[in-house]
């Protein structure tokens, strides 16, 4: 599972010209699911998300979580998470994977990020054409992928 966590000011998503989600200070969270991937992997990353230490502490050094500042979290799957470009210029999805087993990987990891975070988190919808507003905070974008665990 690969994922794209920016540090945002404020971030929402809209559905045909209607916001479904929409938080203040926190994470959005981009994530990509492949085949490959088990509740173990939205485990290790979902704990990541909710403790990685990016936020300013009193000193103006990042060392805080979005939990220790209670911010939210905005889901949002993203399949292009996967984008082969290795050939060409004209990526491949192939390893994305297909919604009959990412749906239910992405609503684990719905459910794991709550139980870590200690609270509701938004999301996007699977699949529908959104269109994501945000400000970056810092700016601060950081990419994870659970089969390279560095």
């Amino acid at each position: 599972m690969r994922a794209i966590i920016q540090r945002v000011t404020r971030a929402s998503v809209t559905i045909e010209g209607k916001v479904k989600s929409a938080i203040q200070q926190g994470l959005l969270v981009f994530a990509g699911i492949e085949d490959a991937d088990t509740t173990e992997d939205i485990a290790w990353l979902s704990s990541k998300i909710a403790n990685l230490r990016i936020f300013d502490d009193e000193n103006k050094v990042p060392n805080i979580s979005v939990k220790d500042i209670n911010g939210d979290i905005l889901l949002v799957s993203q399949f292009t998470l996967h984008a082969a470009t290795k050939k060409g210029n004209r990526p491949s999805y192939i390893k994305a994977s297909k919604p009959d087993v990412a749906i239910p990987l992405y609503e684990k990891m719905i459910v794991q990020l709550e139980m870590d975070l200690g609270k509701k988190i938004f999301t996007g919808a699977f699949g529908a054409d959104m269109k994501v507003e945000l400000l970056n905070d810092g700016p601060v974008t950081i990419w994870i992928d659970s089969k390279n665990r560095e």
